[in-house]
This record gives structure tokens, sequence and C-alpha cells, in this order.
């Protein structure tokens, strides 16, 4: 979808100290070859840091750098793809009460790695059909230290890390204008992502960790024995979702200085993303996120910010930012500089 007046107003990401992974080799928590396959020299690890408490300091940031007041807000969405705190309990009413402090709705978006981009399309909606105040706040931020999740071992695709980040969506100006945004699923994907695992009870409640990897080798055992696997390619859904925003953005490929992608591992970043775009890793961020890991939701803006940072961006640029998740599903966004990123 193309949008006429919709901007980044302010944008900040936080992330902890790295472990090396090498240092993760010695220690024996990740194998050496794939340790030498990802490519990832270092995951970003928070330790005992609430996830939410990382989102607020990324919020409290993002607004400051925004300039708008907290009346001027209209809603904030939060995403995350793990645990945040007490079963039952709501983190973005936690966030927003730490930041905001309205009486506004706060939304939960359970879209997995694409969490901000997903709230990206949804605050642009909110602000088509409601312009009485010109600001979302969307967030974003996960801790996978927990015993429920291997962040070495979990995904075959990539290291999971810590950290969060949050953006000011608003309607009436900012740094950056969004151009245009859209999403693009194949829902014969999902039984891939979900392996052998029965839906009820589910398996978390029973003690079982997250394991991304067992489910990927679930249906490698079951191709084996003659049963085909559900059928799709994320790589096509990357490169027909970003064509489309693309054509509606009004923007060619070539005209693109960066690409903001996750942070997956060498080869699935390759695969999914660098291949279908027909990009080099110089051209995407994996300068960074071969420094961090994956992060889930929190990439997109994270690796933006480091660009504007870096001073690798500058006015009249343009740049899509695209991700993935379960589903499957590909968003994608194109947005141009219009002006330096406030301080």
């Amino acid at each position: 979808m193309r949008f006429e007046n919709l901007y980044l107003a302010g944008i900040a990401s936080w992330l902890p100290e790295v472990v090396d992974t090498d240092q993760a080799v010695k220690e024996g928590l990740l194998d050496p070859a794939v340790r030498e396959a990802s490519g990832i020299e270092s995951v970003a690890v928070a330790g005992n840091v609430a996830a939410p408490d990382m989102a607020v300091t990324a919020a409290e940031a993002a607004v400051r750098r925004s300039g708008r007041r907290p009346e001027e807000f209209a809603a904030l969405l939060h995403s995350s793809a793990h645990f945040q705190g007490p079963d039952g309990w709501s983190a973005q009413h936690y966030i927003l009460r730490k930041t905001l402090d309205r009486p506004i709705p706060a939304i939960e978006v359970r879209q997995g790695c694409l969490g901000m981009l997903a709230a990206l399309e949804l605050a642009a909606h909110r602000l088509i059909a409601d312009p009485s105040r010109p600001a979302v706040l969307i967030t974003a931020a996960d801790n996978f230290g927990t015993p429920m999740v291997d962040r070495w071992r979990a995904s075959g695709l990539f290291l999971l890390a810590d950290g969060a980040a949050a953006a000011v969506v608003s309607s009436d100006g900012g740094f950056a204008r969004v151009l245009a945004a859209g999403s693009l699923s194949n829902p014969e994907m999902e039984e891939f992502n979900r392996g052998g695992e029965v839906l009820f009870p589910p398996p978390v409640t029973l003690g079982q960790p997250l394991n991304l990897e067992a489910r990927r080798q679930y249906w490698r055992d079951q191709w084996a024995k003659g049963v085909l696997p559900p059928m799709g390619n994320l790589g096509e859904l990357v490169a027909d979702v970003a064509e489309r925003t693309l054509e509606e953005a009004g923007v060619a490929m070539d005209q693109v200085r960066r690409v903001v992608h996750i942070g997956f591992s060498k080869g699935p970043l390759d695969d999914t993303f660098l291949d279908p775009l027909d990009i080099d890793g110089d051209r995407g961020v994996w300068e960074f996120t071969r420094r961090t890991g994956h992060a889930g939701a929190v990439d997109p803006f994270a690796g933006l910010e480091y660009l504007l940072t870096t001073g690798q961006l500058t006015t009249g640029d343009h740049v899509m930012l695209i991700g993935a998740a379960p589903g499957a599903e590909v968003t994608c966004a194109v947005i141009e500089i219009t002006a330096p990123m406030p301080d």
C-alpha cells in the first residue's frame, strides 16, 4: 500500500553486550561447524534484563528524538517472539505506563520476527482512520536467555539475540517518509513451522523448550519416508513482496541504497533475502547482523538506526526494510530519508 503522509519521526534501539561465538564454542554452547557456517561473529546477550524494560529504554529515546508529546499519541503497539514476564500479564501496558502514561490502547502484535514491520502497517492504518492524534509508538523486545530456549541451538537459520527497538510513526512529519509497505503470506507453509508437534496441550506448557531445528528435522525424516513436506519458498515471497512494494513506492530496486534485513546466518540470509533481491551483503546490513545475531522483531529498526548513526545514509536515500516470520509471511517497507535523524 502506498502512503502519502506517513513518517518515521524517531527511532531507537537498545542492544546489550555481545558474546563472541568463538567463546560460545569454547564453552560448549555452540558447535564449531555451525559457528563456521553461520558467519556470525558475536551475539547480543542481555543476562537478567527483562525484555519490557529494554523496550522502555528504547521507547524513551525514540519519543525524545521524535519531539512528540505524550498527548499526541493514539496507541502503542508492542511486539515480541518470546515470553515477556508473568503469564496472563500485559507487557504492553507496562511499557505504556513507563513511557507515555496515557489512557490510550496498548496492543500486542504477535507476528514473530515481523512484529515491528507488521506494527508499522497497523500504525499507518490507525493514523489514516483517525487523524485526530498524529503519532503511534511501536516497540519490540526479547530476552531469549530463559530455560525454554537454547539461543545457540534452537534453529539452523540463526542464533537468537536479545535487544529492543522502538519507533514513532507519524502522520505529520519526520526524518524519513514511509512511501509504501505491504505483506504477503503462504499459509500452506504453516505446517512446516509446526513440524510434528501437537496443538494441545501446547508443548511449552509441558516444559518442552523451543526447538525449531527439530521441526525442520521432522520434515527431513518424513521426506526420507516418501512423505512430501509442505511446499513453498520463502525467497519467492521475499522477491514478490519487494517487487510489489517498490512498484507502489515508485522506486526501482537500483535506487535503493541499502536493504535492512533480519539477522539470519550467512547461508539462509543469502538464500532467503540477498539472492532473491539480487544484492550482496554489502548492500544489506550483514556487517551489522553478523555482530549481533537475530534479535527477532527488533532487527529492522536496529539495523536502520545503525546505518543512520554510522553515517551510511543521507538525505534523499531510499531504504528497504524487509523481514520474514513463520506462517509463512514476509513484510516489506520502502522509505526515503528526508532529513538527518534527530539526536
